[in-house]
């Protein structure tokens, strides 16, 4: 029989492995993604406890510590104050801000938006064009951000193509950078 003390670091050891097979899956460097999956932590809970603003319609994207904003506000002081929260995260880098002054995403929306997000995710996942792991998505009122470094013009084309072309994108705002020559 376990103890709870070994279940929790064999819990503990597994994420740890499956986040590290997961940042090599995608080529990108180890400790980025862990200074991002960091960065991410800390500014959620920044916002968390940030009482003064409602940041509940507000996803937070992070990729190599470029962090992307994306959703809606319902004041531009609380934009501004959101954006102010975001360089208090160490790591980020820059911020890129795709938020929306008004209200919020209704609930029928934001099912559609999770919809598009995950028939986009599949998509890149299954074409064997592009390296889906160089790519971060935010969906909101059916537009669709990607962020992340593509590998070539080419690749980064296709990634765009699949999300122009899933059914109910409206928009595609791409924040994706061309990776520079590879040093082998």
């Amino acid at each position: 029989m376990m103890t709870k003390t070994i279940r929790a670091f064999l819990a503990a050891a597994g994420l740890g492995a499956f986040l590290a097979l997961g940042a090599c899956a995608s080529s990108r460097n180890l400790d980025q993604a862990f200074t991002d999956m960091s960065s991410n932590a800390e500014l959620k809970g920044v916002l968390f406890s940030d009482r003064t603003h409602d940041y509940g319609d507000i996803d937070i994207t992070l990729y190599e510590g470029r962090l992307m904003l994306t959703g809606t506000m319902k004041s531009e002081q609380g934009r501004a104050k959101l954006i102010e929260n975001a360089w208090k995260a160490e790591g980020v880098k820059e911020v890129i801000d795709e938020v929306f002054v008004g209200d919020g995403t209704g609930f029928g929306q934001g099912v559609e938006d999770a919809r598009i997000d995950q028939v986009l995710r599949a998509r890149l996942i299954g074409d064997k064009e592009v390296v889906s792991g160089d790519y971060k998505i935010a969906v909101s009122n059916a537009v669709v951000y990607l962020l992340g470094v593509a590998r070539s013009q080419a690749d980064l084309d296709r990634a765009v193509e699949l999300a122009r072309t899933t059914a109910g994108v409206e928009k595609v705002v791409s924040h994706v950078a061309l990776r520079g020559p590879m040093v082998q």
